[in-house]
């Protein structure tokens, strides 16, 4: 969901577009001239390649520069590039110097329009070089991770999530309905208003996060990950049937808009722009239905996952390119892939569902017992409700906890280790910050342990680096609340 980087190398300081973009980069790619004396470089050609997710992907990879006969054969999957360079080797390649926080990921630029076409978009790497690491496009789309300037501080970047399930809910009985499944009071929201919540099992497992919002219409607009939107709608069809067939009036529609999240503490200037509505009079997790740079029928929500002010857009799906294309034509609009806006969740402390919570976690494991109302919790009548409220009676053993590092960065899996050496939890998330100049992560650890300023190691590759419990967000969160 989202569009959005800064036109100068800036450092975003802030923003997933939660986490803008320069003339050059939207006529076309940007690529470093060829070193004299390079061999011939590779034509276009198709390779397989494992994603951040693990999966293997086929696509087209652009010759890097200079890419001579011997260093030919580092493509392939498993001996890809496995480095970045730094200033110092860029301006030696004959390349401009990266900006600030550019070592940091900003790998490689994207021509904006390639992401609104079908198939993989035409990618070259910024600046050359043996060592850059393959990714697929939605991860290091736009400028990367170290021009995430637009988010902190500057423009205001678009992301374009893939594909969250998007479902209204009608019926009188919708309420019930959707408080038979989540932990949220929903009864209390106003119109337009929404909140997060979660959908549990009845171990007290998290099956997914959702925001579910009372519009000011005759529904609810429950939006849930991507990842979880078979399981999810599954869920929510089976539990509808339930109550259908003992006489209640509930009945769901999926919709197929699209969703775009513009984000940044550029957003409101750029947004208001193509508004009717004031903006300074929606507050953080409100929403209204209105028409946008022309496109109507689109619902506009002050929220996002970078932590900085922002709004997710669900547009018709026949106009979601047209208005894709007329945000991304604003100077301070840029593409912002997946690389840059989880170093924006995780910076705002944000949890990421697969990695963070699972159905295996629980809210009062995943300090998330904000989410369950007040109400809820004296009626325990949502699933799990026992075992969670157990857990909070008696303090769980586990809790999810923050970690601030220098030296290697901090990723999922990796081990975290008390003071005698013993295994006493598991990292979740992790990434170098370019808000704070060092790694920060999530992950659980054994509650004896969680104190914040508590101090452990991590084990990265296979040798123990000094960690720091640190309270979350490692960034303070921009989070607008309208006077």
């Amino acid at each position: 969901m989202g569009v959005a980087v800064p036109a100068a190398p800036g450092r975003r300081c802030r923003g997933r577009a939660g986490p803008g973009a320069g003339a050059g980069a939207r006529a076309g790619r940007t690529s470093c001239p060829r070193r004299p004396g390079a061999g011939p470089s590779r034509a276009g050609r198709e390779e397989e390649e494992e994603d951040a997710a693990g999966g293997l992907l086929r696509r087209a990879v652009p010759p890097p520069p200079g890419l001579g006969a011997a260093e030919r054969g580092r493509g392939q999957r498993g001996r890809g590039y496995r480095g970045r360079r730094g200033a110092a080797e860029a301006d030696a390649a004959g390349c401009p110097a990266p900006g600030p926080r550019r070592a940091d990921g900003a790998v490689r630029r994207l021509e904006p329009s390639a992401a609104l076409r079908a198939g993989p978009p035409a990618v070259t790497p910024a600046h050359p070089p043996p060592l850059l690491p393959l990714r697929r496009l939605p991860y290091a789309a736009g400028s990367g991770v170290g021009r995430r300037g637009w988010s902190r501080g500057a423009a205001a970047p678009p992301h374009n999530p893939p594909g969250p399930l998007q479902t209204l809910v009608y019926g009188r009985d919708r309420i019930r309905f959707m408080e038979s499944l989540v932990v949220g009071d929903i009864a209390e929201l106003k119109p337009g208003q929404g909140t997060l919540t979660l959908l549990t099992n009845d171990k007290g497992g998290i099956t997914d996060d959702l925001i579910v919002t009372n519009t000011s219409e005759d529904h609810l607009y429950v939006v849930s990950n991507a990842a979880c939107a078979d399981k999810d709608l599954a869920i929510l069809r089976d539990r509808a049937a339930q109550l259908q067939a003992k006489g209640s009036d509930v009945h769901l529609e999926v919709s197929d808009n699209a969703l775009l999240a513009l984000q940044g503490p550029s957003m409101a200037r750029v947004l208001q722009a193509g508004l009717s509505d004031d903006l300074a009079k929606l507050s953080f997790m409100n929403s209204i239905s209105t028409t946008v740079f022309g496109v109507p029928g689109c619902r506009v929500t002050r929220c996002g996952y970078t932590g900085e002010d922002g709004v997710e857009i669900s547009v018709p799906a026949a106009r979601a390119v047209e208005l894709a294309e007329q945000l991304l034509g604003v100077p301070d609009v840029w593409l912002a892939g997946l690389a840059a806006r989880d170093s924006l969740r995780l910076e705002a402390g944000l949890c990421l569902y697969g990695n963070d919570i699972d159905e295996t976690v629980t809210p009062a494991e995943a300090g998330l017992m904000w989410t369950l109302g007040k109400r809820r919790r004296v009626a325990m009548d949502f699933p799990g409700a026992a075992v969670i409220m157990a857990q909070v009676k008696e303090k769980p053993r586990r809790r999810r906890v923050g970690l601030t590092s220098v030296g290697p960065a901090i990723r999922p899996h990796m081990a975290i280790l008390g003071p005698e050496g013993r295994p006493v939890g598991t990292v979740t998330s992790g990434c170098p910050s370019p808000c704070l100049g060092k790694n920060i992560a999530m992950g659980y650890v054994e509650a004896a342990h969680s104190r914040a300023g508590t101090e452990l190691t991590v084990e990265v590759r296979k040798k123990q680096h000094p960690a720091v419990i640190t309270k979350m967000p490692f960034v303070p969160t921009q989070y607008y609340m309208a006077k």
